[in-house]
């Protein structure tokens, strides 16, 4: 595929300065002269970049269109936004959002308003920790995406659907870069060993296949982090016979501050999330605090976490034991008054109440069939013994008569009162589980429909 390579980048253009350049000019990391220029040389993410796929025909047919790269570092979000400008010969904008502030953002749109009027060429902006933008500064946007001034590509480490507007999602495709394969990592590494003008070659650097490969393993799918460790290690090597050779004590020394991500060995973020609700779920104690740890100890946000713990309390336990809702609740105010690791135990606390307790979905499944209840009804009319008569004008139109306060009924019940549109008035929702406390739920309501089909009786006989 024919390169063309714009030369109207801003200063984000440094990471793809050519070979020459970079040589000649200045210092640049190893993993930033090793960037790759084209598809060709990517590595991974063959279910985004592979013939038929969305992302690679545009690349090819140089039709770019806006898009959400999601995924972890170091597994080719900023590459592969500069491919699809320097290929489809875009001008390139970046921002950060964590530098940059509503005038950056003007001047940056002012910029590729230029280019549209003088040179006709497509502006791709891309923004780095696109999350980090509040909801006005992602706003910014649209109208700009919409009138096609900008073509968006936002990078994000976080899940778009909770952090990113719905807006902007709308305008915008999402694609999930996986971290990369173990495969994939030697072959950057070996890349980077051959390479003589960008990369290592002309050191010599010498690795055993072992080595390669427990580097590979302690860079957890990250890139970045591999070409990082490899530079260090190529400071660190002993030049012996004209090669230079890394020890099993220098790869020790370079990794040892390794950390595991929450989505190691390819899992994606959901997948973590996945199984620690499903282990809940499945009443699996040891299950629960196994992937809770994993999440913690990969560097997950807790209170993501505290969160996901109180929607477990709501779905997959509710009514069966109405505590652990409440005690999800003081695990999070834990952890927000205390910070780790002293607030992580109350987390863990919780995990392992929601795995012992009762479980029932019950109330989980009312609330969603009350919504499909809506949405098939539309707006029925409450009945008008149910309204309150506020005003003489409401009260000739019959509003709250023959209501019967249930407070003034024996056993506090108005046995036979209707309470949903009369169109509905059968239907039921909500069905209690054999479960915790939703076998007396059970019980109770099982009384009041006794109650209701005697009452209702009495009226037709």
């Amino acid at each position: 595929m024919q390169q063309k390579f714009a030369c109207t980048y801003n200063q984000e253009m440094d990471s793809l300065l050519l070979p020459e350049e970079s040589a000649d000019s200045r210092y640049q990391p190893l993993a930033a002269r090793m960037r790759p220029l084209s598809i060709e040389e990517f590595a991974g993410q063959s279910h985004l970049l592979s013939p038929g796929k969305s992302i690679y025909e545009a690349i090819v047919n140089q039709q770019p269109h806006s898009m959400i790269l999601w995924g972890p570092p170091g597994v080719g979000k900023t590459t592969l936004a500069k491919i699809v400008a320097n290929t489809c010969d875009c001008h390139f904008e970046s921002l950060s959002a964590v530098l940059a502030g509503v005038k950056e953002i003007r001047a940056t749109i002012e910029q590729a308003k230029f280019q549209q009027s003088n040179s006709a060429r497509k502006t791709i902006l891309f923004v780095d920790e696109v999350h980090r933008f509040n909801k006005a500064q992602q706003d910014a946007f649209l109208p700009h995406v919409e009138d096609g001034t900008i073509l968006f590509i936002g990078a994000t480490t976080e899940n778009p659907s909770f952090e990113l507007n719905n807006a902007l999602l709308s305008r915008a495709r999402v694609y999930l870069l996986k971290p990369l394969s173990e495969s994939d990592l030697l072959g950057v590494i070996n890349s980077a060993l051959e390479d003589k003008v960008k990369g290592l070659g002309k050191l010599n650097l010498i690795l055993s296949e072992e080595q390669k490969t427990a580097l590979a393993r302690t860079a957890d799918g990250d890139a970045r982090r591999t070409l990082n460790y490899l530079e260090v290690l190529s400071d660190m090597a002993e030049l012996i016979d004209g090669e230079s050779l890394v020890s099993d004590e220098h790869i020790a020394q370079v990794v040892e501050e390794s950390y595991r991500r929450f989505d190691k060995g390819g899992d994606s973020f959901y997948e973590q999330i996945s199984a620690l609700h499903k282990s809940v779920r499945g009443s699996s104690a040891d299950g629960a605090l196994y992937w809770l740890t994993r999440m913690l100890d990969g560097g997950c946000d807790p209170i993501y976490i505290a969160r996901r713990l109180n929607r477990m309390a709501t779905e997959d336990i509710g009514l069966a034991d109405p505590r652990a809702l409440q005690l999800t609740l003081n695990a999070w105010d834990s952890y927000t008054r205390l910070g780790s690791p002293e607030g992580d135990l109350a987390l863990a606390q919780a995990a392992v109440y929601l795995a012992s307790a009762p479980k029932s979905n019950a109330l989980y499944e009312a609330f969603g069939a009350a919504r499909q209840a809506v949405a098939d009804h539309g707006s029925l009319e409450v009945p008008l013994h149910l309204r309150n008569a506020t005003t003489n004008l409401s009260k000739e139109l019959g509003f709250g008569e023959d209501y019967r306060y249930a407070h003034d009924e024996e056993n506090a019940f108005a046995a036979g009162e209707n309470y949903l549109p009369e169109e509905i008035r059968e239907e039921q929702y909500y069905y209690p589980r054999e479960s915790g406390l939703e076998i007396r739920i059970k019980e109770k309501m099982e009384q009041y429909r006794q109650l209701n089909q005697q009452a209702k009786k009495k009226r037709y006989e």
